[in-house]
């Protein structure tokens, strides 16, 4: 296995996860259950996506972006498709930082969810570069 194989595989397994955790968020968010996982402190919790002023963008649940993401970085991962995945992954951590920022400096609340996609789309984000650095090597 080649290091741009590697790479792929490492995307697979953090989109999946992803995938994962943004169904997580979603399930929170649509059955509104009792006890949540992330509800720690008025601090550190995860209302702020689950139901305060980030739940929606632009009318669309928030985590179904980020499971729509991670869908497409999966299949990116699957089929080679490194430009794809570079530009969702880039989106996918604009989207993040803005979230983080409302979060933080906005509404002063900590998601360890949202902390969780954050590393997740970080390290996609970075693993793309990697895969994209290596294509262009390959053919310079």
């Amino acid at each position: 296995m080649n290091s741009t194989q590697k790479v792929f595989s490492w995307i697979r397994i953090l989109s999946t996860l992803g995938i994962l955790v943004s169904l997580y968020v979603l399930w929170e968010q649509i059955s509104r259950t009792p006890f949540q996982v992330c509800d720690i402190s008025s601090t550190v919790n995860c209302n702020a996506i689950i139901s305060g002023p980030v739940a929606q963008t632009l009318g669309i649940p928030t985590p179904l972006y980020g499971l729509v993401g991670y869908i497409v970085i999966l299949l990116a991962a699957m089929f080679s498709w490194k430009k794809t995945m570079l530009v969702v992954a880039t989106l996918g951590l604009a989207f993040c930082l803005w979230i983080g920022y409302v979060e933080l400096f906005l509404l002063h609340v900590v998601c360890p969810v949202c902390i969780t996609c954050d590393v997740i789309i970080i390290s996609v984000f970075v693993l793309s570069l990697f895969a994209q650095r290596n294509v262009s090597e390959h053919t310079a």
